[in-house]
């Protein structure tokens, strides 16, 4: 019996909560090989392609604005290339694959799944145009119940909506030692003392919503009680020279490190004492998910699918948005008590383990797809 033929259609390749969830989802299917898999995009560009485990051709459809003859003529073009292709089934993963994809694949009658991970950047106008859209959808994957949430009180049908997590292979992510890591910090050479206690961000500085600012207010109150706190911000962006300036401001210049963009994030997880998540705004947090997999205790910020994942007061605290005491005073605790660190870390690993793994998002996705394609 030959295989069903599905689409993955990805954003881009730039460093990214959606971009690379498509990425990893589009490997696992691709390893499976349950379905026959063909990606597509809408930009080539960026770090993530060289991590595509997919053979074939990677089809390009260039977009510069939904309002202009270039837009009708991309939509015709995918619309042809799903017929020639004979996709059955097309998915995609952001807000312009949304629209595009949903627009050819209208055109084409094949079964039709959009996504849906966040619930800031959009103006009204976008809002709009993406719930039309999904009135197309057969089903719209959310990677939370805050998410759902959103959209059913946005309008859309909530029998549409389909919560899949995100999802990682913690093998990844190796549980944080106990023991001396001496060895690993050298490997790393990220500059701190043996006996620092390190208080790690994995956000990018591309946008406020990751909200730095708190982190670095916050990291100002912790120092002041515990003099080995040292604050690693992994990650890149053009506010990075804002937070760099706000750090010498307020006299935490010397405690912070700014990592820039790293390929050894789960090693740098490793070696961490406490992870932390500030935004304003969320959708389902990858950085949370690692420091999960990675045996830290989490304090994250009470945004979005933050309380789904992170079990207050068993492998974290989850706190006000914007409330830089709470957030320092959860860290403090963390890093004065080693016993409750290891203890809610060691929960939430088991927590990723069972509840976020690749291995249960793939089969909440295989479900689907068969679902839709059985019809």
């Amino acid at each position: 019996m030959s295989k069903k033929r599905i689409l993955e259609l990805i954003g881009s390749f730039e460093l990214g909560g959606s971009e690379l969830q498509a990425v990893r989802l589009t490997n696992r299917l691709v390893r499976q090989g349950m379905f026959d898999v063909r990606v597509a995009c809408l930009d080539p560009a960026g770090p993530l392609a060289k991590d595509l485990e997919y053979s074939g051709e990677i089809r390009s459809f260039p977009l510069s604005s939904f309002y202009d003859v270039n837009f009708a003529r991309q939509v015709r073009d995918l619309a042809r290339f799903i017929r020639k292709e004979e996709i059955e089934l097309i998915h995609t993963h952001d807000f312009y694959t949304n629209i595009f994809g949903m627009a050819s694949a209208m055109f084409s009658g094949v079964k039709r799944v959009a996504s849906k991970r966040e619930t800031h950047s959009k103006t009204p106008k976008q809002l709009f145009v993406e719930k039309q859209v999904f009135r197309a959808a057969h089903r719209i994957v959310v990677n939370s119940e805050a998410i759902r949430g959103f959209l059913t009180e946005a309008g859309v049908s909530a029998e549409k909506i389909v919560t899949i997590y995100n999802g990682l292979d913690p093998r990844c992510f190796v549980n944080r030692p106990t023991g001396d890591r001496t060895e690993a910090l050298s490997a790393l050479a990220i500059n701190v003392k043996l006996e620092s206690k390190l208080v790690t961000i994995v956000a990018n500085m591309r946008s406020d919503v990751k909200n730095h600012e708190l982190f670095l207010r916050s990291a100002k109150r912790v120092a002041a009680d515990n003099e080995d706190a040292i604050f690693m911000i992994v990650g890149e962006g053009e506010l990075q020279p804002r937070y760099e300036k706000m750090a010498n401001e307020l006299g935490v210049a010397e405690k912070c490190r700014f990592l820039g963009p790293r390929s050894d994030v789960g090693a740098l997880l490793s070696v961490s004492d406490v992870g932390v998540l500030c935004s304003r705004s969320e959708g389902f947090s990858n950085a949370i998910l690692e420091y999960m997999a990675a045996g830290l205790p989490v304090v994250a910020t009470d945004v979005g699918g933050a309380r789904e994942a992170v079990m207050h007061g068993e492998s974290g605290f989850v706190v006000p948005s914007n409330d830089e005491a709470a957030l320092a005073s959860a860290i403090s605790s963390l890093l004065n008590d080693s016993d409750l660190a290891v203890r809610m870390g060691s929960a939430g690993r088991k927590a990723a383990l069972e509840r976020f793994s690749d291995t249960a998002q793939l089969a909440a996705v295989n479900s689907l797809y068969n679902e839709l394609l059985d019809r």
